[in-house]
């Protein structure tokens, strides 16, 4: 295996974003790129990734490669890849040794780990709601809505996507609106919501250093799909598990 990279930020800011959710995972390496789906500690959250061999300036594999590793001993070392660097993975005597070549040579080496193997199975879910948008209008939402509240709700109209925050006092309400910059598309003729995390939100929207674009799926207290996609490169998204009241 030889896997060399000449645009490393796609690597780099996928290992750090991901690290937010999943501290050790599995990577499968093979024809159609690499891939991990993982699970967070809680069970509340899924990251999907896959970036593509289009992406490489080399693949070289002679067959499917999966190995577990820290991935927040990745991040430290991808960390200190510059933009112009080619970052080199390579598999040696047990280690995964990555290279950041530019002007000078460096190289580090991390474990590969033992990792109870079980595969985790992408969930198979049902929107009647999509929506494609900016993914910076996402993010400023989720957060004017971080100040109010811990969760918020997301819900679908025809032509309008908002999202709300309920706190003990105060109150924010964020209307994005159909148009060039977003895409709204409901099957449902009834309003859809559902609340999520806050906490989580933020970790995932890190998506947008890849990609200016976000798909949100969601459903009436069902589970939110979040996908930042890269064309040719990465495809990078995230399953999160809706807040239900009780009352």
């Amino acid at each position: 295996m030889k896997l060399s990279l000449a645009e490393p930020k796609y690597l780099k800011e996928s290992v750090s974003i991901i690290s937010d959710l999943v501290n050790e995972a599995r990577i499968k390496v093979g024809r159609d790129g690499i891939e991990l789906v993982a699970m967070d500690p809680a069970n509340v959250a899924m990251v999907i990734f896959r970036l593509l061999p289009s992406a490489f300036a080399e693949y070289a594999l002679e067959s499917d490669v999966n190995l577990a590793i820290n991935l927040n001993n990745l991040k430290q070392i991808l960390r200190r890849a510059k933009p112009n660097d080619m970052v080199v993975l390579e598999l040696e005597d047990g280690r995964l040794r990555i290279q950041l070549r530019s002007e000078s040579v460096r190289t580090f080496s991390i474990p590969i780990i033992d990792l109870e193997h079980k595969e985790q199975k992408i969930p198979e879910l049902s929107f009647p709601v999509t929506i494609e948008t900016n993914s910076a209008f996402l993010n400023e939402a989720v957060d004017d809505a971080d100040i109010v509240a811990e969760s918020v709700s997301f819900i679908a109209d025809p032509g309008k996507f908002t999202v709300r925050a309920d706190g003990d006092l105060s109150t924010a309400n964020i209307e994005i609106k159909a148009g060039d910059e977003t895409n709204i598309r409901t099957d449902s003729k009834d309003k859809v919501r559902s609340k999520y995390s806050i906490e989580y939100l933020k970790k995932m929207m890190q998506g947008s250093k890849l990609s200016d674009r976000v798909v949100i799926n969601f459903n009436h207290d069902y589970p939110l799909r979040l996908a930042y996609n890269t064309i040719d490169r990465v495809m990078l998204s995230f399953i999160l598990a809706p807040r239900v009241d009780n009352d």
